[in-house]
């Protein structure tokens, strides 16, 4: 059930602030990817968000706690924010990488799933929009659907990335660099699917 509106809110606009900052970081990512020259001060800002995202997470978990009627089952907040956080700290986790490899070039392949996980974002962020009130139940279930094929799509560019990276001849180094950099892409692909899952649970429990 539905508590105080004034008490609704709160959850809903952690929730989409939340994934606004995924959003935000995930594109400065695929910016950092693409131009790894730069990457030090885009890792820090992507540091922030990730930051602000911890601090959200956070407030949520204490306003949960001090709510008695919460506008969804408690499990549910707690998951939905967790999860959404574990987006950021993934995606924070790559730009570390790049900064601490000293990444100097480009992989296409990288690029193109960290474009995938914008994409991700993007829904993950239009669908914490729709929640409140679940007043657009099927957009939301499509949302889930979506984003559940995004990481399908990012599975596939990811087995590409490896079965190039592992060709002979590369250098040993480089391909210990990049496996991490590439499972904490689709590992960041992966959170945004667990995210749907709960949405998707939600729905079909409330709608």
């Amino acid at each position: 059930m539905f508590g105080p509106k004034n008490k609704d809110h709160e959850f809903f606009d952690a929730f989409t602030a939340h994934a606004l900052k995924s959003v935000e970081a995930a594109k400065m990512l695929v910016e950092m990817l693409e131009k790894p020259k730069e990457a030090a001060d885009l890792a820090t800002k992507i540091n922030e968000a990730e930051n602000r995202g911890d601090r959200l997470t956070h407030e949520t978990v204490r306003k949960l706690h001090e709510t008695w009627i919460t506008p969804l089952d408690r499990n549910d907040i707690h998951a939905l924010i967790t999860r959404m956080d574990d987006v950021l700290d993934v995606i924070d986790a790559v730009s570390e990488r790049v900064v601490l490899f000293e990444v100097t070039e480009t992989r296409p392949y990288a690029v193109d799933i960290a474009k995938v996980l914008v994409r991700s974002c993007e829904k993950m962020h239009t669908a914490m929009q729709l929640l409140p009130g679940l007043k657009k139940p099927s957009e939301l279930l499509e949302l889930c659907v979506e984003i559940n094929k995004l990481e399908n799509d990012a599975d596939g560019i990811y087995r590409r990335a490896i079965a190039e990276l592992f060709k002979p001849g590369n250098d040993p180094i480089e391909v210990m660099k990049w496996r991490d950099i590439y499972d904490n892409l689709e590992a960041a692909t992966d959170r945004c699917e667990d995210v749907a899952n709960i949405v998707e649970g939600v729905v079909l429990e409330y709608a």
